[in-house]
Parts: C-alpha cells; structure tokens; sequence
C-alpha cells in the first residue's frame, strides 16, 4: 500500500473519532459521515450513513438528506471513499501485512462480488423492514470493532449485560479479522452495503481509473497490487473498483490527471 494512501486512511481514522476535542462531537454527530464510522463509537463524531439509513427504514422514511449526500459523494468518485478514507478498509489493509498465512488467498471480486447486494437488501433492508430491529447494524462488524469492545472496556456496568448477540457479534469480528489476515479487505468486497451503494455510481463518477487496453501486456503486475483482487484492465471503474490507484504504478493504466 502506498505511504500516501496509508496515511491519508490513518488521518481519517483520527479525524472521524476527534470526540476527545470537547464540545466536536455534541455539534457534528448529527451529520452523516462519508463512510462506514460507527455511531456508538465514544469518540464517532459523526454518524454512520449506513446506521442512519437502517433507522429511517424502520421507522418507515426516505432519509432524503444523507441519500442525497451520499449520492453527490458518489457521483464525484464513486467507491473512492472506501479506498482512502474508511476507517474499517484501512483496519483491514493493516491486518492483511500480517505475515500469516505465508501465503495469501488470491480470489478474484468479480465472481462472488454479487453476495455484498445480497446483504444489502436482505440483511440492511428487508429484514429491518419487516423485524423493526437494525440487523445490520446489530451484526456489523466495524461496529463491535469501533463502539462494542471500546464501549466495554470503560463501562463495567456493561459487562454484566453481554448475552448471546455480542458472542455472535464478537465471533463474526473474529471472522472477518482473521479473512483479512489471509485475504485483502474481504468485508469490503463480499459484505459491505456502503460500498455496494457506492459502487452503483463507479460507472459514470467524475474520479476514474481508465486502462490502456490496447498497450496492455498481460504482465498481471496491476492485478498483484490490487486490494480488491481486480484486473484492473477489464474492470477498471467496476461496481468493486475502490479507486485507491496502487495500479497506478503499470504504465498502462492511466488515472484522471494522466489521460488525455
């Protein structure tokens, strides 16, 4: 991953969880923040769309404000936000520089990149819609990371409460911690509904990673670096491109700036 890359994520990490500055967190966490962040976070100081979005499901309305804001970040580059300022993506390209296994899993997105829109509409839509209840919200991963651990580690009072959920909850963090020890950001290719949403707006966003397909060598270099396990020359700007431009090192792959 490139140092520019890593610390821009590191950056945006602090400054989605700046609730140790007083009186930032009372003024901005009503506003919905780009990308996964969890609410309950101690420090969150702004909410997560996806968290936003599952609440106005259950209580039967169109959260227009962060579907607009969501869709004007999308229309401007697409999936991205995933690749540069999710907190989350940038807690699993850390786990990934792992050096177990010794050998890591190379699958590629576009097979099985279908199962995040599965979750989408039956975990983060359909079931909230029929249950009343946040599922996904309730399952999520980032947020037993984020808000669950921090959460019982300075409130003992909470500790007395854990049931079976927070088990369930904690041993699919444990799942997906050690997928992405083994296998680049498998959360954000296989089970993300933020980026399934982001990745609606890939095809036609104004940030683009366009590929010479007529100098292409077939090398497969662009493909090694790629997080999402692409081939950047067929599916450069797909619904699973995070626009984090580690292709960018093969000549024959052109960013905006570069093309002509």
């Amino acid at each position: 991953m490139s140092p520019r890359r890593d610390l821009t994520q590191a950056v945006a990490a602090v400054l989605a969880n700046a609730g140790f500055v007083p009186g930032l967190a009372a003024r901005l966490k009503c506003l919905s923040y780009p990308v996964f962040n969890c609410y309950g976070c101690p420090l969150a100081i702004g909410a997560c769309p996806i968290g936003t979005i599952q609440h106005f499901v259950i209580i039967r309305q169109v959260p227009l404000f962060v579907i607009g804001f969501l869709g004007v970040v999308g229309s401007i580059w697409g999936r991205m936000s995933c690749g540069w300022l999710c907190p989350f993506g940038w807690v699993q390209d850390l786990l990934y520089r792992v050096p177990w296994p010794r050998t890591k899993l190379r699958v590629n997105t576009r097979r099985y990149g279908w199962v995040k829109y599965v979750v989408l509409v039956v975990l983060f839509l359909v079931i909230p819609f029929i249950t009343l209840e946040p599922w996904f919200c309730k399952l999520c991963p980032a947020g037993t990371l984020e808000a669950g651990l921090p959460w019982l580690a300075i409130s003992p009072p909470l500790r007395a409460l854990v049931g079976g959920l927070f088990w369930l909850k904690l041993g699919l963090l444990a799942v997906f911690v050690v997928a992405a020890m083994a296998l680049s950001r498998p959360f954000c290719r296989f089970a993300c509904p933020l980026g399934a949403m982001y990745g609606l707006t890939n095809r036609w966003s104004r940030v683009r990673v366009e590929a010479d397909r007529t100098g292409c060598r077939s090398c497969g270099k662009c493909s090694e670096t790629c997080p999402m396990g692409l081939e950047p020359p067929r599916d450069a700007n797909s619904s699973d491109c995070i626009r984090c431009k580690e292709c960018l090192s093969c000549p024959h792959i052109l960013g905006e700036a570069q093309r002509k």
